[in-house]
């Protein structure tokens, strides 16, 4: 697949297979996201891989408990919203099944800490859809980056005091007929383009 093809296929992956990754897809992904640019190639994003299910089980119930004590405000981010609402009903899991999930930081006072992940994200995003896997940026541990059952979780295993999660992606096999990513091209409906 050339990466033309692999940019403008990719998808959204939210229901996967209860397969493992194999650690040597798992690392190809990761190198595709530790040579995504940074500002003046700062390279200090901080990579978290969590397949292990008990930790990832845990964050989920974390995650869930810390969003069903929010409340939904007028302008909230749609997705948001829908987070806050299916916490509050229970058995929200915000990894959607994937066995893997990776997290992604870097300094909260590193004034271009979201691009540099955001960057590192795409660029996996597209490496997975090269390799056959299913994958999807998730935005809930951004949300969430300054709360403190989420730092604790973080902290526990390595992050550092300074940083903050500002993104991050699940993988896994797609749960499908083929078990390959849904690759049907969407047409753009919005992403105006000026030329001056």
């Amino acid at each position: 697949m050339k990466v033309q093809e692999a940019i403008i296929t990719r998808r959204s992956t939210r229901k996967y297979k209860d397969i493992p990754v194999p650690e040597e897809l798992i690392r190809t992904i990761l190198e595709a996201g530790r040579y995504a640019p940074s500002g003046g190639n700062s390279q200090s994003n901080h990579f978290f891989v969590i397949t292990d299910r008990e930790a990832l089980s845990s964050l989920e119930k974390t995650v869930q408990e810390q969003f069903a004590q929010m409340e939904v405000r007028e302008g909230m981010y749609r997705s948001k919203v829908s987070s806050i609402l299916q916490a509050k009903k229970g058995g929200y899991r915000f990894a959607y099944g994937a066995p893997v999930l990776i997290a992604i930081a870097n300094a909260k006072d590193y004034d271009n800490h979201m691009a540099d992940v955001v960057c590192a994200v795409e660029n996996m995003l597209i490496a997975a859809n090269e390799l056959d896997l299913g994958s999807c940026y998730i935005n809930q541990l951004n949300w969430l980056n300054e709360n403190e059952e989420i730092l604790k979780f973080f902290r526990a295993h390595g992050l550092k005091e300074n940083e903050r999660i500002y993104a991050s992606l699940i993988l896994g096999y797609p749960d499908t007929p083929d078990g390959l990513p849904e690759r049907k091209a969407l047409p753009r409906k919005g992403n105006d383009v000026t030329y001056i």
